[in-house]
């Protein structure tokens, strides 16, 4: 089973996909993935110096992220440009994680789940939802300016949509038990499933 968890920035994903986890769930991060995966790769660290230069790196030689998120969401050409790059390698990261563990249980964080069209990778979708003004508090509370985070913001498919397409929604404005408490109604709608 390989749930496919999405939803705007600052909505919860990753608290939501730790949730799964205390359910029995193997947790894939797809933003951590590409941080501490993807980025280190030579061949994409020579292709992100190529196109933006060394700027884009700090002197330990490491992608200065917060410079390339800067460029990438002020420039649509560049942020798909930097998709396609990384992106082949995070799924390359999922085939191999799924077929180190079949039969395992999967909480997979995609935020660009349906902007990709990456619904075939899993059984059912989750989206993690909040008010846009929550959405932005979250956000600024991680230090990401107001102003940035509208314009990251911006780039995703609208919320509303997202909960469209998702198979089941959990609105996250509660407490941390009021999610804990949807995690587990999620739980008891999936085992009815099966």
């Amino acid at each position: 089973m390989i749930a496919g968890i999405t939803g705007g920035m600052g909505c919860g994903k990753s608290t939501v996909a730790r949730l799964l986890e205390e359910h029995g769930f193997r947790r894939l991060d797809s933003d951590a993935l590409v941080r501490e995966c993807v980025l280190m790769a030579p061949p994409v660290q020579a292709a992100l110096r190529a196109r933006f230069g060394d700027g884009a790196f700090r002197a330990d030689g490491s992608v200065d992220r917060a410079v390339l998120a800067e460029r990438i969401f002020a420039d649509d050409a560049d942020r798909r440009w930097v998709e396609e790059l990384t992106h082949p390698g995070v799924f390359e990261i999922w085939r191999a994680e799924f077929a180190a563990h079949p039969g395992a249980r999967w909480a997979v964080e995609t935020p660009l789940l349906f902007e990709k069209e990456l619904e075939n990778w899993f059984d059912f979708t989750v989206c993690v939802a909040c008010a846009p003004d929550q959405q932005l508090a979250r956000l600024e509370q991680r230090g990401i300016p107001r102003v940035l985070a509208g314009r990251r913001i911006s780039k995703q498919l609208p919320l509303a949509r997202k909960i469209e397409l998702s198979d089941f929604v959990l609105w996250n404005e509660g407490s941390p038990e009021f999610l804990a408490a949807e995690v587990d109604r999620l739980m008891t709608a999936l085992a009815g499933r099966s």
